[in-house]
């Protein structure tokens, strides 16, 4: 797993085209939410437009979080994900607010019920663990949280407990979820950069970076002079998306098909992640 660049004082301002460093190409994929199925397709997509060349060293390929819950295959998520981390790609794996929720019940079961309400159950199905009977019962979530810590392979949770919160390249910060106005990239929060929605989402003051995040699913990927939103819902909607950075070219590409190019993909944002 590649170490984020140290971070470095901000060039881009509002009014001037994001970029990233002249030769490089970007490439980061939004929330998977337990489909290794459409990860496998778009990761297909994403080795069929490197190999057309056109950029120098090596492409990066940065994770925005949300691999497990939800989708059925959260465990096949993370054995894909691993295998990634080699090979033709620099790869960086941030953190999202759901492997935060896996690795919290892992410590203390009281937090089952919470994580149960937003997919929890359909991870530990992936794992071979019995969901409880009774999800008001502190000993069924205590002997199901046992269950998993058993069968969760040991690189699962190395490999949760070294996720990154994020990372910065050129004129771009890849997050899950957002940053909190008026806090400084270096001051951020790891609950806000996990976390944070409407406060970020609606918020419009200038930023020291383009925002690249999932967490807020919507039926398109979104564009505008703050932020990129490319969380597009793939447990359900089926539709799993990454975006790609050259120079000053940004393209978005869906589960085996480019969507938009040009200045603005806009979507509208809904409300879970």
């Amino acid at each position: 797993m590649a170490r984020p660049p140290p971070e470095r004082r901000p060039v881009w301002t509002p009014g001037r085209t994001a970029s990233i460093p002249e030769g490089r190409r970007v490439y980061a994929v939004g929330d998977i939410h337990g489909r290794a199925d459409l990860l496998f397709r778009l990761l297909k997509v994403i080795d069929e437009d490197v190999s057309q060349g056109g950029f120098s060293g090596k492409p990066v390929l940065v994770f925005l979080g949300d691999y497990v819950d939800r989708g059925f295959q959260s465990r096949d998520v993370l054995d894909v994900l691993m295998a990634r981390d080699m090979g033709r790609y620099e790869t960086y794996f941030l953190k999202g607010n759901h492997e935060a929720a896996m690795l919290q019940f892992l410590e203390d079961a009281r937090v089952g019920p919470r994580w149960a309400e937003f997919g929890g159950v359909e991870t530990l199905v992936s794992y071979g663990v019995r969901p409880p009977r009774n999800r008001t019962s502190p000993e069924e979530w205590e002997r199901v949280r046992e269950e998993l810590a058993a069968l969760a392979p040991p690189a699962h949770l190395e490999f949760l407990r070294g996720l990154h919160l994020s990372v910065r390249i050129g004129d771009y910060l890849f997050v899950h979820a957002g940053v909190k106005p008026g806090i400084s990239l270096e001051a951020q929060t790891e609950r806000d950069l996990l976390w944070i929605r409407n406060e970020f989402l609606e918020d419009r003051q200038p930023l020291e970076a383009v925002i690249v995040h999932g967490h807020t699913p919507a039926a398109r990927p979104y564009r505008d002079s703050r932020r990129i939103g490319i969380d597009t819902g793939a447990y359900l909607s089926g539709r799993l998306t990454a975006v790609r950075f050259q120079g000053e070219s940004v393209e978005f590409f869906m589960t085996g098909s480019r969507v938009e190019t040009g200045p603005a993909a806009q979507g509208q944002s809904g409300g879970r992640g």
